[in-house]
């Protein structure tokens, strides 16, 4: 077996949900830059590209994650709200998010220019941003950077879109925030191969 095969058989089996990050100066813009050129390798559907990423790191991230705070606060009972802040907390002590938008620009160009498909591109950009949240997630596993993948939307959508001048179009997916590793992640169980896989 190749030495990139078995990276690349490690960072799925290892990609885990990191729920607790913390900061590392060795996590920069330029490394996770380099990171996500490789994941903007992952397919869409007839190679529409809707995806579109944002990445908020520092005093950005941790404004991002004030943003969810605050949103949440007169959303959770009271009584939940201080386990709602600590778990936060151990996203707003990472690095940085990444922000998984689709722009829905895209989407209507392609249901005008391919019509008989028309009700399927909305499922195909999800499929899209699916796989390009997991090559992000398995980039950053690979290089020992802890991440997990969380879904504030679209609560917090227009505040996101004010604070950072996001394009009206772009549609938030998903924010995936990371750092240095600050928690072991708990066993994982699966469903017997039989059950999930089938041979004829």
């Amino acid at each position: 077996m190749s030495l990139t095969t078995t990276n690349l058989k490690e960072a799925i089996i290892n990609r885990r949900s990191i729920r607790k990050v913390k900061k590392n100066e060795n996590i920069t813009k330029e490394r996770i830059s380099e990171l996500l050129k490789t994941a903007l390798h992952a397919p869409s559907s007839f190679n529409m590209q809707s995806g579109r990423i944002v990445v908020v790191m520092e005093n950005e991230h941790e404004k991002f994650w004030d943003i969810v705070k605050e949103t949440l606060r007169s959303r959770v009972p009271a009584e939940n709200f201080d386990a709602t802040v600590e778990r936060l907390q151990g996203f707003r002590d990472g690095v940085g998010t990444v922000l998984f938008f689709e722009n829905q620009e895209t989407i209507k160009t392609m249901q005008e220019n391919a019509p008989s498909y028309k009700d399927q591109f909305p499922f195909w950009s999800h499929q899209g941003s699916a796989m390009l949240q997991y090559a992000t997630w398995m980039s950053l596993t690979a290089e020992g950077i802890g991440a997990s993948l969380q879904h504030y939307n679209p609560i917090i959508d227009e505040e996101v879109k004010q604070t950072w001048g996001i394009p009206g179009e772009w549609s938030l997916i998903a924010q995936m925030p990371f750092g240095e590793p600050n928690e072991q992640p708990g066993e994982r169980t699966f469903l017997p191969f039989e059950d999930v896989v089938k041979f004829y």
